[in-house]
């Protein structure tokens, strides 16, 4: 890859980074895989005036997911999935992990279409009404990605088994569980990556208001 120079604003989440820049010097894709892995060298203007040395820093490149956590208002239930991860392989309680459902975002696809797809793939479930929850940034230290989070109202009756792809290797386990139960994991360690963890803290805040409209639905 031809290295590029470009000078480019910096997304401004705060008055205190207000007029940030950055300067990409060169940049050069070193690794073309399932992941892709860009090396940068750039500056860029510091708090106190000024910019800063030249620095080297590599990303993860093109990753964008949608992630969806399964409720069943009507019998206050949740739907979660368990996988072989190969991230958590050293993780004391082991690699098989309680997740919500996800997936990634492909060329020509939006978010909310992944989150009902991967329902059905990976938890044999139908979304009805799919309430965002936020958009986060996974680990902006070294990458690039970004989840599309959401809540999705699911019938949970006769939810369970195993699911999954076979031409993507996927053995992915249902769990349905009550929302008391799911939301206790948070304090268990079950419960332990960053849209699950999210994602039931919002269920906790939010789910008496579900409840009720449900209720008030004609």
């Amino acid at each position: 890859m031809r290295p590029i120079r470009t000078r480019l604003p910096v997304t401004k989440p705060s008055p205190s980074s207000s007029g940030h820049q950055v300067e990409i010097l060169a940049r050069e894709r070193v690794y073309q895989g399932f992941f892709k892995l860009d090396r940068y060298r750039l500056r860029h203007t510091l708090f106190e005036g000024g910019w800063s040395p030249e620095l080297v820093r590599e990303r993860l490149e093109g990753l964008r997911a949608a992630s969806v956590l399964l409720y069943d208002p009507a019998r206050d239930k949740v739907v979660l999935i368990e996988q072989f991860r190969i991230g958590a392989l050293d993780h004391p309680a082991g690699a098989w992990v309680l997740e919500t459902i996800g997936g990634y975002v492909g060329e020509g696809e939006s978010p909310e279409q992944v989150a009902r797809r991967e329902a059905v793939e990976e938890a044999g479930c139908t979304i009805g009404d799919l309430i965002p929850i936020c958009e986060l940034m996974v680990s902006p230290g070294l990458s690039v990605e970004r989840i599309s989070l959401y809540l999705g109202l699911v019938d949970s009756q006769g939810a369970g088994g195993v699911h999954g792809l076979d031409h993507e290797g996927e053995d992915i386990r249902v769990q349905v569980m009550p929302a008391e139960a799911a939301i206790a994991e948070l304090y268990t360690g079950r419960a332990n990556s960053t849209s699950i963890i999210i994602a039931l803290q919002w269920l906790a805040m939010n789910r008496t208001g579900l409840a009720q409209s449900r209720k008030e639905e004609p």
